[in-house]
């Protein structure tokens, strides 16, 4: 990613597994965004609203952090 561009790295992949093999359509479905969205996020693609990102912690029953790991530098 280009520099001052936070890297956002999650486990939704690995939660979905988890969680009985979810499709990703599932887990939109739940979460309340379209399967592109999903797909994009999983991907590092796309970094969710803060909103969607509690959604899908929720989703899983999981804490936030569990989900999305900051990677980018600061400063």
């Amino acid at each position: 990613m280009g520099k001052g561009q936070a890297q956002i790295a999650n486990t939704i992949r690995t939660l979905r597994f988890h969680a009985g093999e979810m499709t990703q359509a599932a887990l939109a479905e739940r979460v309340g965004v379209t399967r592109q969205t999903i797909v994009a996020i999983e991907q590092g693609r796309y970094s969710p609203s803060l909103e969607v990102a509690f959604r899908i912690a929720k989703a899983f029953g999981v804490p936030l952090e569990q989900v999305f790991q900051y990677e980018g530098d600061i400063g």
